[in-house]
């Protein structure tokens, strides 16, 4: 006999509760400083150099705890982050094709140029 894996209405998993409201405001806390951070790093004029990667990898941190917690992907079973990543993959995928594309005529002109 099959055994039934789903909870029942009304029920609760331990494992699987989700975090409750101080951890929230401790989680808007940690963005309300990694925003704070990218805008220092802006107005910093030495960060010339790692301005656009430092802000690229502070933005991707606070994308995945937004989504890990206010969109609840961390509790939700994990079939359901796949498919949110799978289809982010794709189109982080589509987008740097695109860029690829748009820039091609500009990097083989610099490579020819780099060769000759």
């Amino acid at each position: 006999m099959a055994q039934n894996t789903h909870a029942l209405p009304g029920t609760e998993d331990p494992g699987h509760s989700h975090p409750n409201e101080m951890a929230y405001v401790k989680i808007a806390a940690i963005l309300a400083t990694i925003t704070l951070i990218e805008v220092v790093i802006y107005y910093l004029e030495s960060a010339g150099s790692i301005l656009v990667p430092a802000l690229i990898v502070l933005s991707a941190i606070k994308f995945v705890t937004v989504c890990a917690y206010f969109m609840h992907l961390k509790f939700d079973d994990r079939r359901l982050t796949w498919i949110f990543t799978g289809g982010f993959m794709l189109a982080a995928a589509i987008f740097i094709g695109f860029c690829t594309m748009h820039y091609y005529h500009q990097v083989t002109e610099f490579a020819s140029n780099m060769i000759t």
